[in-house]
This record gives C-alpha cells, sequence and structure tokens, in this order.
C-alpha cells in the first residue's frame, strides 16, 4: 500500500465519521486504539540527571488510531487519523512497561485526542491502486462538504 498525508483538519474528519455511523452504519468499518510507549530517557547534555534520577523516569508517549476502512478490504483503501502526545518524563510506576495497546471507541477517540493541546494530529491515507485512489479523494471531498451539517434539529422534525 502507499500511504501519503491527507492536508484535512483531523478533528473534521472524526466528527463526520461520527455522524456518518449514526447515519449509515454498516457504510465503513471503524476502529479506535490506543497505545502508550514507555521509554528511558535520553542521555543528553542539556538534561542535568544523575543515573539514579534518570532510571526513576520514564519518557511516556500516548499513539492513539482511528481507522477507518470500507466494509470490502478488497477496495484497498484506508484512512487514518494517528494522535502522537508526548506526555514528558515521568517517575516510573512497575505496572507501567514497554507498550500497552487497548481498543477504544469512536466516542473515546474523540473526547480524549481530538482537542487543543492533545498533541500532534495527522490524517495519513492509504491505497492499493488508483481506483482506491480516487475512492479517498471522494471521501475526503464528503467530509469537507458533510452533508451531515445540513441537518438541525428543526428539520427532523
Amino acid at each position: 500500500m502507499e500511504s501519503y498525508p491527507v492536508d484535512i483538519d483531523p478533528g473534521q474528519v472524526v466528527r463526520w465519521v461520527k455522524a456518518e455511523c449514526e447515519a449509515a452504519p454498516s457504510s465503513l468499518m471503524v476502529s479506535a486504539r490506543r497505545s502508550r510507549e514507555v521509554r528511558e530517557i535520553p542521555l543528553r547534555q542539556e538534561a542535568h540527571l544523575g543515573d539514579e534520577e534518570r532510571q526513576d523516569l520514564n519518557e511516556i508517549d500516548t499513539i492513539a488510531t482511528l481507522e477507518i476502512a470500507p466494509m470490502h478490504a478488497s477496495e484497498g483503501w484506508r484512512l487514518s487519523v494517528v494522535v502522537e502526545d508526548e506526555a514528558g518524563p515521568r517517575v516510573s510506576e512497575a505496572s507501567e512497561s514497554g507498550e500497552i495497546e487497548q481498543r477504544i471507541d469512536l466516542g473515546t477517540f474523540d473526547r480524549e485526542f481530538i482537542r487543543p493541546g492533545r498533541g500532534v494530529a495527522n490524517v495519513i491515507a492509504e491505497v492499493e491502486n488508483e481506483s482506491a485512489r480516487k475512492h479517498v479523494m471522494r471521501l475526503v471531498s464528503a467530509i469537507e462538504t458533510n452533508r451531515h451539517a445540513k441537518r438541525s434539529p428543526a428539520s427532523q422534525g
């Protein structure tokens, strides 16, 4: 698959996907997950930590991924929203070792990761061929147009 960045607001993608799943629940496969990476703090000159202090601290990054794909994988495309949030140095805890991955729902992804100051968010497309690329372009266009925004509670009566 070929991957490339998509120039669209990640929050807009998430809001559209939520509305689309409410309107047509079986049109897309949507999955979300978060993982936490715990790493040793690298030895740097500007960090004035002794060996003992460095052993007590770890860098913690949280990476949240929302994947949007067609119901039939044979269509050969995927759109992902990836949020990388560096929590910075933290005191080590026995339960925090290695990488932990957890499935989350779309609402949790939206609440916890699509907000100002939460980290760096990117939208990435993956396509297998030209047909899949065109499908992603139509999908991005639909997200930008956002037919869901035209609905109002008064018009649904």
